[in-house]
């Protein structure tokens, strides 16, 4: 992301600023890598509106994941938001290309899950932190199916190891093992985030990434209509 003017800046209003992150930016700065991110350039869009204004990160998306990236305006929605994250998080949900024909047409997969020193999540039987998943199949051919993920928690990489530990690992995922990347990027976008705040009920929806459309467009095109009816 080089400027502001390429944001794509899906809902906005006192206190809440939701964008739908590109492919390969990272959400956040880690100690490893610093540079240009999401973070970055919601600061300069708000702080060109007034010099005095703050932003705050309150989830974050994987780097190589697109789709809805929720900011808070003041610290103190933050940490509501932070605190009560999986209450108010009422639906959250994702599409996904992976590698092979999935035979079930939906499955709820609960699975155990820690990360290793190189940051890679692993199902950890013992130690781990349950992890609930749940998708639905739209579209399979031999190579490459289209799935409707929704995650009931929020651990990290939880669909990526998820959908690997089933042996349909997202396409363009070598980290989960997978060997092909047809669409130059990892095949996995957050599209529907609905939450409550203070009563109040809001649904983001981000548009589906083109590449998706290269393999599945009319089912991707259907989904699409779907959710926006």
């Amino acid at each position: 992301m080089s400027n502001t003017k390429k944001m794509d800046i899906i809902y906005e209003d006192k206190e809440l600023l939701v964008i739908n992150k590109p492919t390969k930016v990272l959400t956040i700065a880690t100690d490893k890598e610093k540079f240009r991110t999401l973070y970055h350039e919601a600061r300069e869009y708000i702080k060109k509106q007034n010099p005095k204004n703050k932003i705050f990160i309150v989830h974050r998306l994987d780097k190589d994941t697109s789709g809805i990236v929720i900011f808070a305006k003041n610290e103190k929605l933050k940490k509501y938001l932070q605190d009560n994250w999986n209450e108010i998080a009422i639906k959250r949900e994702y599409i996904a290309i992976v590698n092979g024909f999935v035979s079930k047409d939906k499955e709820t997969i609960k699975l155990s899950l820690s990360e290793d020193k190189t940051h890679k999540v692993y199902v950890n039987n013992k130690n781990g932190n349950l992890a609930i998943t749940h998708y639905e199949t739209i579209a399979k051919t031999k190579p490459y199916s289209l799935l409707k993920v929704t995650i009931k928690t929020g651990r990290k990489n939880q669909i990526r190891a998820s959908l690997s530990e089933l042996n349909h690992p997202i396409i363009g995922d070598k980290k989960y093992g997978s060997l092909k990347n047809p669409i130059g990027r990892l095949g996995l976008h957050a599209s529907i985030l609905k939450i409550i705040i203070k009563n109040k009920e809001y649904t983001f929806k981000a548009k589906v990434p083109k590449e998706f459309k290269s393999i599945f467009e009319r089912e991707v095109l259907e989904y699409e209509k779907k959710i926006n009816d």
